[in-house]
């Protein structure tokens, strides 16, 4: 009975450890963290961050993904939704936001459109689908890759033109403390760890989404201290999920016209449609933790969150109805 309803739930994106990620958020609204509690929950989720991106950094392969360059058109496709069309969708949105939501729901959007991709799930999605999954793996790989340092650059530049607001070389600091320097000495450890974390994959997958649940409890902690909730109807809800629908309504259209316009062959179109219409909350909780002040970090995760729960449901759809046809 439990299998089937977790296939069931599957099958519309909903696994387990997303339910998981949900029953944390709950969690942070009934038991936030406080005061000496939330201070040592801040630099145990300042190490876990360090330590996971230097994991990836240590897994990642730059020869495979210098390979999978060849395919420029679907590479260049990729990039172009990710880091142009998602900002510009994003800048759009943040403007609308303002008439119902608080700047830091707005600066959400801004940051969700400046996000890479996602890695597993646009691969899985890909496969299941008959796409390119090499062409998939690569793009999203060089999408994260150049996502470390691109990601808090144009979004501080974006919040820059918007609101006022924002210091480019600031946030790259920042960025390049906690996150790219241990990405560099991963790469430099990579003769030494590569074969051990091949074999044992399940060593990145536990500080991978530990750290996420460490930060989305201590995001939401934060936000219930703070008090934000109490800013937010449900009816602000309802309006904040139908606004990321629609951005991801819009992103999915566009992705598949302009792949049938450039001439790309179905398995580069299914590639590039889910490569690039899904937004990665692995790169995005862990840089958000380090760009913006723990009183405000709930509210800007948030449609990032929404965005990536929404994404899963209707894309397991997509890749599915694909296959078929």
């Amino acid at each position: 009975m439990l299998r089937s309803i977790e296939a069931a739930l599957k099958r519309v994106g909903l696994d387990r450890y997303l339910m998981i990620l949900i029953l944390t958020v709950i969690l942070a609204a009934f038991f936030p963290a406080r005061g000496g509690f939330a201070t040592g929950l801040s630099k145990v989720s300042f190490w876990a961050v360090a330590l996971l991106f230097f994991l990836y950094g240590a897994k990642l392969s730059l020869s495979a993904t210098m390979a999978g360059l060849m395919n420029w058109k679907l590479q260049a496709g990729c990039l172009a939704c990710t880091y142009v069309l998602f900002p510009v969708l994003a800048a759009g949105l943040f403007g609308v936001s303002q008439t119902w939501f608080p700047t830091a729901i707005g600066m959400g959007f801004l940051y969700l459109g400046c996000l890479p991709s996602t890695v597993q799930s646009s691969i899985a999605f890909t496969s299941v689908a008959g796409g390119n999954v090499a062409g998939a793996l690569c793009a999203a790989s060089l999408s994260n890759l150049i996502g470390v340092v691109l990601c808090p650059l144009l979004f501080a530049v974006m919040l820059h033109a918007a609101a006022g607001e924002g210091d480019p070389s600031a946030a790259v600091w920042k960025i390049a403390q906690q996150i790219l320097l241990p990405f560099l000495l991963g790469q430099l450890s990579r003769p030494l760890l590569a074969d051990f974390l091949t074999r044992n994959k399940q060593v990145t997958m536990i500080v991978d989404r530990g750290s996420i649940l460490l930060i989305v409890y201590s995001a939401f902690s934060a936000g219930v201290v703070a008090g934000i909730w109490h800013r937010l109807s449900w009816s602000d809800i309802s309006i904040l999920i139908a606004l990321c629908m629609l951005l991801l309504g819009v992103a999915l259209a566009i992705v598949a016209t302009a792949g049938r316009v450039a001439g790309m062959p179905k398995v580069d179109r299914l590639a590039l449609l889910f490569c690039g219409s899904t937004k990665s909350l692995a790169t995005g909780l862990p840089m958000a933790g380090i760009l913006f002040h723990a009183d405000q970090i709930a509210l800007v995760v948030l449609p990032l969150m929404l965005f990536r729960l929404i994404q899963l449901s209707v894309l397991a759809v997509v890749s599915q109805r694909s296959a078929a046809n």
